[in-house]
């Protein structure tokens, strides 16, 4: 078949269904959802049990497979993996500034609130039906993918056979407003460490704040590059490797042009290519929202942060540290960047938005009989581990392997271990 072909050893078919963009109304807007399903070439020959992965997010396709390697290789010993570009992502109906063009705000905010993860395990049961009917499959999540294995698990647990989840336990409850506090400190820890490694990094990043302050800059697409712009950068600090790209960055920030210091196109580039909210807009439009049950966010970050994170640089305050912030979305984002701002009027709503449904049965969890194991990171940025360990108290029978050695993104730098890790802990 044309849509089948091999890379290093890895057997690929891409794979398209159709979705309701809304369930309660499956007779109107339709959307194409787009599935990569990987295998050794002997998995797909014995027709191996699927394992169906969750990206993180909100707003990412799945990761794009290079070989038998990383956790890919390692799952494809015990599966065939189905690499799952959720709706509005990647190659699945992308939702972008460009597509969302020809509706009104308040079309652009009804549209956007099915791309959370209730409608996304409704995806997923449209496919297994398609691919398997009745029979089971597992799944796998890494961080906003967690959140949509706790769906999966609370929707329809009837379906899964074992459950995975790297880096992502919600809590079940919580508005977001008390993930922020929780995770604005994480934040503080990581500005901390960073500039601790990097002793000459915190002058450097002074030296931009302050030009920022008194010059105005742009970026090579033409929007303002700003002080709490540049600040966004943090969201790499929770990363492995996130310190030294984003110091290598920092060392080159400026340039000498006629005897004058400027910043360089290379890091306004930089700027541009290392925060993604243009080309991924779900993320910002929805990133609070996936902890809304029944109430608005109104942007939750944005006022944690001015409550109990001093983090607001001013260049008359010699003194002043600066730090980087993180994961959080702020409503300014919409006017600063290029592909956000024509949408502001929805977010804003979206941030009103005070009817949200619930995503989690917490009588289903506390009675799960599916075996679920998930790699808990100790010093993890974006996931408060206390949260998660609360939440898995809540799930019968979770198994939670810690670890102090993985940032948040260890499936990505070390998945091999870390998948076969907890597919022995419910495959002993």
């Amino acid at each position: 078949m044309l849509n089948t072909y091999v890379v290093n050893g890895l057997v690929c078919q891409d794979r398209r269904f159709t979705v309701p963009l809304d369930y309660q109304q499956p007779e109107q807007q339709k959307l194409s959802v787009f599935a990569r399903e990987v295998a050794s070439k002997s998995g797909r020959e014995n027709e191996l049990p699927y394992l169906v992965f969750f990206q993180g997010g909100p707003g990412f396709g799945a990761s794009r497979p290079t070989g038998l390697d990383g956790w890919v290789g390692e799952a494809c010993k015990h599966y065939r993996v189905l690499l799952l570009d959720q709706r509005g992502t990647a190659c699945s109906s992308p939702v972008t500034a460009q597509t969302l063009g020809h509706l009104t705000p308040e079309q652009q905010a009804e549209h956007l609130a099915h791309y959370r993860s209730d409608n996304i395990i409704r995806d997923a049961e449209t496919i297994r039906s398609a691919l398997i009917g009745d029979n089971k499959w597992s799944i796998l999540g890494q961080s906003f993918g967690g959140f949509c294995v706790l769906r999966y698990l609370s929707a329809s647990p009837n379906a899964i056979e074992q459950a995975f989840i790297t880096g992502g336990i919600p809590s079940l409850t919580r508005p977001a407003t008390d993930v922020y506090r929780k995770t604005f400190k994480r934040v503080l820890d990581k500005n901390k460490l960073f500039f601790d490694t990097y002793p000459q990094a915190q002058a450097i990043a002074r030296s931009v704040a302050q030009h920022l302050l008194t010059t105005p800059e742009t970026l090579p697409d033409g929007s303002p590059l700003t002080v709490e712009r540049f600040q966004l950068l943090g969201i790499h600090l929770g990363m492995t490797g996130g310190h030294q790209e984003l110091y290598a960055m920092l060392e080159q920030a400026f340039v000498e042009v006629n005897g004058v210091k400027a910043l360089s196109f290379v890091f306004k580039q930089s700027m541009l290519s290392l925060l993604d909210y243009d080309t991924n807009p779900i993320f910002a439009f929805l990133h609070e929202s996936i902890y809304c049950q029944a109430f608005a966010s109104n942007w939750a970050a944005h006022e944690v942060r001015h409550q109990s994170f001093a983090n607001d640089f001013n260049v008359d305050e010699h003194s002043q540290s600066f730090n980087f912030t993180g994961e959080m979305i702020f409503p300014w984002m919409f006017e600063q960047f290029s592909q956000l701002k024509p949408l502001a009027q929805a977010a804003q709503l979206l941030a009103e938005k005070d009817d949200w449904p619930p995503l989690y049965d917490l009588q289903q969890l506390a009675n799960n009989k599916v075996p679920v194991a998930a790699a808990v990171y100790e010093t993890d940025m974006y996931v408060d581990i206390a949260y998660s360990n609360e939440t898995l108290q809540q799930v019968n029978g979770a198994i939670a392997w810690c670890s102090a050695a993985h940032e948040h993104n260890g499936i990505k730098v070390d998945g091999a271990n870390i998948f076969s890790t907890l597919h022995k802990i419910l495959n002993p």
